[in-house]
């Protein structure tokens, strides 16, 4: 395995004992007809209901009808007929809306177990079976008058990574839809000690999006059972186009959820913050999903030997090079941007997916909005049948349009490698890691002054333009920042600790690229030391509000960088050729001293010249400044645009603290 996979939670359910077994070494997509219509799924125009799905192997396949989401008997069970391109169809002229359906396919001679489509819009509780609505019913008030944000260039986003459970459930939020979507879209709130939670908490801190963790219908949380306390992070996909039920306030009526999914969105974009979803393509919770139960095997990568392969370390891995599969990923994302008004799409293990899909689905997106952004883990968790070269990893992510991949180089070197949670980063006095810094500094585009051989997990430039890099320094799968540096340096003292969190997190929100930060990290957010909190409990995961007032100078110095970046367009250069002749790395002849200079009013910045010095010793070092008079910006301990002091000629750094320097002229 990599060294730069993230851990994704492990989730054998005894695959094995359940897997249609697959007769063949390899998909043969010439006999799989590709249906190039875009109606695939259910219809409903209020006279008449028509059933489309794409079944190319099967026999028969019928429709079954329900009164409810769950339990009761069928009161319709109607065959499909035939038709082209391997699709079965049926309609329906009378007006069905609100009832509950189910596929089932003969396969081989066998009726498969009954399933919603994939492309189902609305589902039961528990997504066991798809449901008729009308979509314009599910419509907030004024939903076609809800107006995304302003975003000029993809290096001005600063990305807010939560969970919508995470961010509420804490007895202290002052939310009152506790883990809902309401709860997201809430604003007045305020913990216990009077400060500001939630949304109005995200407007406060500054960040432009927000990153919710999978919040489609996902596998592991009993919806029919709201007040239970199950936990789970989401990455174990059921029904793709469906938001997640247990997020609602009553999952047993497949039209809430959508209704509250949408207020959610129109909340957060009324208070200047965009939306991105985690999309999880890449493997399914297990083998019995409607993939397979409406065509076998095909939707998923195999072994020579015609077992399933496993690239996620999930059990399965999809196979998005095939026709239909990637007609499904592309056609589901638009339908998120165009239905729910998505902004944005974080792809989980995106390595295991092939450019020529992410491309497609690029372009797809960017017809409906220029401004969608589109990132991803530039890896997989395993060996793939895919061959590397046409994978979207991150060596390849030069050849994808507008398109990024998290950088795992600048996490690794300022706070440790992500393999050894005991070693040591820049930011705790380690060496060996400067040239990693400065890689995450020019956003992993070609630079003259980076030596990459020595880089830590890359040895050469792989982004094209600076918006292809993600920039940070932890985020949901592993430990917090907070954590990590605490597991690292077991006998430092919070007052040292803190000081490595505030010059770890300075380095990402000065350094070109995009930024992104993980939910509570500007209070120093704990897990308590657990990593892979994928199914941990509230008291390990919950976003614990009573810590921005414990921690309320940490909070208000996060706040200030947010807002400096945001002011000041010289760290968020928009092109790798304005990066390279604006940004110069100075010699400071210290294994743990980064220093660089952002001149020439860079990407039309008010300041003239810019200098920024991370100092990763354990004492204070002295560094010479260029001519003239410069204004600390930056000290470590506070942050004011205005200057904090004037010096000239030379400036001691303090130990393990960045500074930010500026001249006006």
């Amino acid at each position: 395995m990599p060294k730069a996979v993230q851990s994704k939670p492990i989730m054998k359910f005894i695959l094995f004992l359940f897997m249609p077994f697959v007769c063949f070494s390899q998909i043969d997509n010439e006999k799989y007809l590709l249906y190039d219509g875009n109606d695939l799924g259910v219809t409903y125009n209020g006279k008449k209901t028509t059933f489309k799905i794409w079944a190319p192997t099967a026999i028969a396949v019928k429709i079954k009808l329900y009164k409810a989401g769950i339990g009761g008997e069928a009161t319709d069970s109607l065959l499909m007929k035939k038709a082209q391109q391997g699709v079965w169809e049926k309609t329906i002229k009378r007006d069905i809306k609100n009832t509950y359906y189910t596929f089932q396919v003969q396969d081989n001679g066998k009726w498969l177990a009954e399933t919603p489509d994939m492309y189902a819009k609305a589902v039961g509780v528990n997504g066991k079976r798809g449901q008729i609505i009308n979509m314009a019913e599910t419509n907030p008030v004024n939903w076609n008058n809800d107006k995304k944000p302003a975003q000029k260039n993809f290096t001005d986003i600063i990305i807010y990574e939560s969970h919508v459970r995470d961010l509420s459930i804490d007895e202290n939020s002052g939310i009152k839809h506790k883990g809902k979507f309401l709860g997201v879209s809430e604003t007045g709130t305020k913990s216990a000690e009077g400060l500001t939670t939630g949304l109005d908490h995200l407007k406060e801190l500054g960040i432009t999006h927000i990153h919710l963790l999978p919040s489609f219908d996902f596998n592991s949380i009993d919806e029919s059972t709201p007040e239970s306390k199950s936990y789970n992070w989401g990455y174990d996909p059921l029904n793709y186009n469906v938001p997640e039920g247990s997020y609602s306030t009553d999952p047993f009526d497949g039209k809430v959820r959508i209704k509250e999914f949408k207020e959610m969105i129109k909340s957060l974009h009324a208070n200047g913050i965009r939306v991105i979803m985690d999309v999880v393509y890449n493997h399914t919770a297990n083998l019995n999903t409607p993939f397979n139960q409406i065509v076998p095997g095909y939707f998923y990568r195999h072994n020579a030997d015609g077992s399933y392969s496993d690239a996620t370390a999930c059990g399965n891995e999809t196979a998005s090079e095939n026709p239909m599969m990637r007609k499904f990923m592309v056609e589901s994302v638009v339908y998120w941007a165009k239905e729910y008004h998505v902004d944005g799409f974080r792809f989980d293990l995106m390595g295991v997916h092939d450019t020529q899909t992410m491309n497609e689905i690029s372009d797809a997106l960017h017809k409906i909005d220029s401004t969608i952004f589109i990132y991803g883990e530039g890896w997989t968790a395993g060996a793939s049948p895919l061959p590397e070269n046409l994978r979207a990893v991150k060596k390849n992510t030069y050849q994808l349009n507008k398109i990024a991949a998290f950088s795992d180089e600048l996490r690794d070197a300022m706070r440790g490698p992500f393999s050894n949670v005991k070693e040591k980063g820049f930011a705790s006095a380690s060496l060996g890691k400067i040239e990693s810094v400065k890689f995450g500094i020019v956003a992993a585009i070609q630079h003259p002054q980076v030596n990459y051989s020595q880089v830590n997990n890359s040895k050469s430039a792989w982004a094209a333009e600076p918006y292809q890099t993600i920039n940070y320094v932890s985020c949901h799968d592993d430990n917090t920042l907070f954590d990590r540096l605490k597991i690292g340096s077991p006998n430092a003292t919070e007052a040292e600790l803190i000081k490595m969190d505030k010059l770890s997190q300075t380095s990402v929100l000065t350094s070109q690229g995009v930024a992104f930060i993980h939910s509570g990290a500007e209070f120093l957010r704990t897990k308590q030391g657990v990593a892979n909190s994928y199914k941990s409990p509230d008291a390990i995961n919950k976003i614990d509000w009573s810590r921005k007032a414990k921690y309320k100078e940490v909070y208000d110095f996060y706040k200030a960088l947010i807002a400096l970046r945001k002011n000041h367009p010289a760290f968020r250069m928009p092109t790798a050729k304005m990066i390279q002749q604006n940004l110069k790395f100075m010699d400071t002849a210290d294994p743990l001293m980064v220093a660089y200079q952002i001149n020439n009013h860079a990407n039309g910045d008010i300041w003239k010249d810019i200098i920024v010095l991370l100092n990763g010793n354990n004492s204070d070092k002295s560094m010479e400044l260029p001519t003239g008079d410069w204004n600390i910006a930056v000290d470590g301990n506070k942050v004011n645009e205005q200057g904090l002091k004037q010096v000239t000629s030379k400036i001691n750094v303090p130990a393990t603290t960045a500074l930010v320097l500026y001249k006006l002229n």
